[in-house]
């Protein structure tokens, strides 16, 4: 179907509710250019985490769900946002073209998934099991899309492994001081446009109660998981058959399809990306899941500790930094 001219109005609002996309420390390293009828999608290279991600994998994953919120975004205004990946070989940097076409009909679907996008947060507390498992986690199987990215769920009874990884993360990296460093450096004073805020990372013992889990720095606010023990959650692994650009990019947009999913059956969720940083704790979670893909990432999904009440909603950048009209 042939493109149609969309209004800048219409795009930025939409991408104004994308930039609530998830992103390593918040780092939002996503650069859009509105061009004719269509958008473009870069990866900003300054805003990579090079001692944390090395080939800037996880920054692609960033974009990749940017992308995918923006489509849904764009849904809920009436429009089909049709993305050719990877559109310039010889730019790297250059992730998505986007243009649109009219949709039919908005559903009361399309417009609770966008709204799913103001509710959803990265939720770092022990979570309680969550209930009706087996249909839940049919639906957000069903919500990866991809056939470059293929979800699975860790047994419960492989966890104490799982934490074995996690942990192993964490002593390969005791001594890495740009690492610690970059760390500290995201988890500063950026408490209006990027970072992870204070009120956003658990206490000393809220972080001792999550198994799995990056070991960033304890706030000192009280606990706010009241009756909730060690954490239940379940875990999701996202794979990849390939380490492609395109593929890395579209398991970003399958893990905003399951963070969204996820949030409109009232699951509060965690993504975890420690784990696939580093190739010995990575070939444990390939060993888990007993899959020769490679593991990108994982989430948690349960029931939040904090009894419905939202977290507070973490800083982005000002929209005119991230978006550009030529």
């Amino acid at each position: 179907m042939p493109s149609t001219t969309v209004s800048t109005d219409v795009v930025t609002r939409a991408l104004r509710r994308a930039c609530r996309a998830p992103s390593l420390h918040n780092s939002q390293p996503w650069q859009w250019v509105a061009q004719d009828d269509t958008v473009q999608l870069f990866l900003d290279k300054d805003r990579v985490l090079y001692s944390t991600d090395h080939s800037g994998r996880e920054a692609v994953i960033g974009c990749g769900a940017m992308l995918d919120h923006f489509r849904v975004a764009m849904a809920a205004k009436g429009w089909t946002a049709n993305v050719d990946r990877m559109p310039n070989p010889n730019n790297p940097l250059h992730l998505a073209s986007v243009d649109f076409s009219p949709m039919e009909l908005v559903t009361e679907g399309h417009l609770r998934r966008a709204d799913a996008i103001m509710v959803r947060r990265t939720d770092r507390l022990p979570f309680t099991e969550p209930p009706d498992w087996a249909p839940v986690e049919a639906r957000l199987r069903r919500a990866v899309a991809s056939e470059a990215v293929v979800l699975d769920t860790i047994a419960d009874d492989l966890r104490p492994d799982l934490a074995q990884a996690s942990q192993l993360t964490e002593s390969l990296r005791l001594y890495d001081t740009s690492y610690h460093s970059e760390i500290r450096w995201w988890t500063g004073a950026f408490e209006t446009s990027e970072g992870i805020p204070h009120s956003a990372l658990p206490s000393s013992a809220e972080r001792d109660r999550v198994d799995i889990g990056r070991a960033f720095p304890v706030s000192h606010h009280d606990d706010q998981g009241t009756g909730v023990g060690h954490d239940h959650s379940k875990i999701l692994v996202l794979s990849t058959f390939d380490n492609d650009r395109s593929s890395v990019l579209q398991c970003g947009e399958a893990l905003s399809a399951v963070l969204l999913e996820a949030t409109m059956v009232g699951l509060a969720t965690c993504t975890l990306t420690h784990i696939t940083e580093l190739a010995a704790s990575r070939d444990i979670v390939a060993s888990l899941i007993g899959r020769t893909t490679t593991p990108q990432l994982l989430i948690r999904v349960g029931l939040a500790a904090h009894g419905g009440e939202l977290p507070p909603a973490t800083p982005r950048r000002p929209l005119d930094e991230v978006f550009h009209v030529r």
